[in-house]
């Protein structure tokens, strides 16, 4: 007898409440061994394949691709027990026959943890199949359709977490009929039903003895925007024949627009900037670059060397490398420096983090920010990649541009704008000179420091660029 376990969306990182299906990985009436992916989802930070804690039959799918799925809600149901793995069939990881027998993962995944399998597990027993490639009780159709699914229910994962009858031996309650006072304890959840009037008595509890959650309460804020956007059909076609565009605010593209609002919103930012003769620099990169020809690895590139400027200038500077704490209107200044970079990828600016940025080299920065690069460019950065960072280097000169005022990288405190570096006309000498000159800009948090510590950092930046043999002093 196969047993109905119900696979949630889970945590996938810091402060993420949503993520949207971008592909499936499976079908209904797949066989999944424990650990294997079955969705790929996009968050506000990465591209993630979610990897299913059960090893079973998948017996149901929420959500379409495109759709945006709360964090909690269901994703999958596998019947566990249902199908016996073929001779030579070993589940994901070599993982031992007892955790194979429960149908569930030990593994701790990127990001976040499988958790321990649901309390609530229900038997099933095959049903007869109708006509219509459904079962009479509700079991989904290859298409991952059930016939007690609503459109509200698939698209926002809301309160019908159930894709599989329970037999008549079963006891499971019938919590949309129940009789007496609406099983809510949290006065959250009451708050949040008020705010966006629902009626809790019409909610379907999720929780134990039909408990109603915050998620199902969310679950039914979707559902209910869902069904507003459908009465609002009409007037997206009619905009639509007017010629205009409309693109939806998420994932990438909404936490960029998130994050950039708040810290134009709560940063009271100023700039600073200033032309240094980086002709030294790239001198002593060749330089560089030449007596390590012989050795195998990626070559020294002008962002490294700029990041590893930036560390020796936030010892000087550590007002830089902070953060306001405005509940207790502190002023947080933090020991480590993780570098963030900016990184334009198909999906969207990405501010990937060298950790610990302040005990490598030029040459191990550069090769972190290699990985990092091609990892944002595949899609493939987890979480903890993109979070964390106290000071960020933003290299716009890669577009062709030679100066910006770039917005701070909310919570942090500055970022050091890069533009491109261009042969110009400069005193050199006592003489005129064709040099190569790059323009810098620092855009920093007034209230951490005032001019003269923005203009001190900015100032031994640009006398880095122009003599890299300052750096030695902080070797």
């Amino acid at each position: 007898m196969a047993h109905v376990l119900e696979f949630k969306l889970p945590d996938l990182g810091e402060g993420l409440t949503e993520a949207e299906i971008v592909r499936w990985l499976v079908e209904v009436g797949d066989v999944v061994v424990i650990d294997q992916p079955v969705v790929e989802v996009e968050t506000a930070k990465a591209m993630v394949e979610v990897p299913c804690p059960y090893g079973g039959v998948v017996t149901a799918r929420f959500g379409a691709e495109g759709t945006e799925l709360p964090v909690g809600a269901p994703l999958l149901t596998v019947a566990v027990g249902s199908v016996a793995p073929e001779s030579g069939d070993t589940v994901a990881g070599g993982r031992a026959d007892a955790d194979a027998d429960s149908g569930t993962s030990g593994n701790v995944l990127v990001g976040y943890g499988t958790g321990a399998p649901a309390a609530r597990r229900r038997r099933v027993r095959p049903a007869p199949v109708s006509s219509t490639g459904t079962s009479s009780t509700g079991v989904p159709s290859s298409d991952g359709t059930s016939s007690g699914e609503t459109a509200s229910g698939g698209a926002a994962g809301g309160p019908t977490p159930t894709a599989a009858p329970a037999p008549a031996s079963a006891s499971i309650p019938d919590v949309a009929s129940a009789q007496g006072p609406v099983a809510v304890i949290s006065p959250l959840v009451r708050k949040l039903a008020r705010q966006h009037g629902l009626d809790l008595r019409q909610i379907v509890g999720t929780g134990r003895d039909g408990l109603i959650l915050r998620t199902d309460v969310e679950s039914a804020i979707s559902a209910t925007d869902e069904e507003r956007a459908a009465e609002a059909a009409p007037v997206a076609r009619q905009v639509q024949e007017t010629g205009e565009e409309r693109i939806p605010l998420r994932g990438v593209r909404g936490a960029v627009a998130d994050k950039l609002a708040r810290s134009r919103r709560e940063i009271p930012e100023a700039t600073c900037w200033v032309d240094a003769d980086a002709t030294e620099l790239m001198a002593a990169r060749a330089a560089m670059n030449a007596a390590g020809s012989s050795v195998t690895g990626p070559k020294v590139s002008v962002l490294a060397l700029l990041a590893r400027i930036c560390t020796a200038a936030l010892t000087r500077f550590p007002e830089l490398n902070s953060r306001v704490d405005t509940e207790a209107r502190e002023i947080v200044r933090l020991s480590g420096v993780h570098l963030g970079f900016a990184a334009q990828t198909d999906r969207g600016l990405v501010v990937p983090v060298v950790r610990d940025a302040h005990t490598r080299n030029a040459e191990s920065i550069g090769a972190e920010i290699a990985r990092l690069t091609e990892a944002a460019r595949d899609g493939k950065l987890t979480p903890a990649q993109l979070t964390g960072g106290t000071f960020t280097l933003n290299n716009y000169g890669v577009f062709g541009v030679d100066g910006s005022t770039p917005i701070i990288n909310h919570p942090e405190a500055a970022m050091l704008g890069v533009g491109r570096i261009v042969p110009k006309p400069w005193v050199h000498g006592g003489e005129l000179a064709v040099r190569q000159v790059v323009q810098l800009s620092l855009t920093f948090d007034h209230r951490v420091c005032d001019g003269g510590t923005a203009g001190g950092f900015l100032r031994y930046v640009a006398d880095c660029v122009e003599q890299p043999a300052l750096l030695l002093r902080t070797l």
